[in-house]
């Protein structure tokens, strides 16, 4: 999984952005697919920094989050749990799907047991 950190309008130290990293890498938890994870942090107001993510996933579409507050490490904690909430809905759709084509073959077949 590749993390890419960019910073529009200043700079971010290291450390924050080591932190920010281990919180991001978290995110394979909930959908191990994840191919690319990038955040741009937006420091054109530095009392309300902008933070934006992208996550791609392998085979399948890209999720969005942006979010908006008045400190930096705050952004990226609510931007990490929409994140969070998006992938584990896709993941439950995804198995609800999987779920559904089995239990439609198992009536299938027992209607054609019924039929004989």
């Amino acid at each position: 999984m590749q993390i890419n950190i960019s910073t529009r309008h200043g700079r971010v130290s290291e450390q924050t952005q080591e932190k920010v990293r281990q919180k991001l890498e978290k995110l394979s938890r909930f959908f191990d697919r994840l191919s690319t994870i990038e955040l741009t942090i937006n420091l054109e107001h530095r009392d309300n920094p902008v933070v934006d993510l992208k996550v791609s996933a392998e085979h399948k579409h890209d999720f969005c989050a942006t979010c908006q507050a008045e400190e930096l490490m705050a952004a990226v904690d609510k931007l990490i749990d929409k994140m969070e909430q998006q992938l584990r809905k896709y993941k439950e759709k995804v198995q609800d799907r999987h779920r559904a084509t089995g239990m439609r073959q198992q009536a299938a077949s027992s209607e054609a047991e019924l039929e004989s």
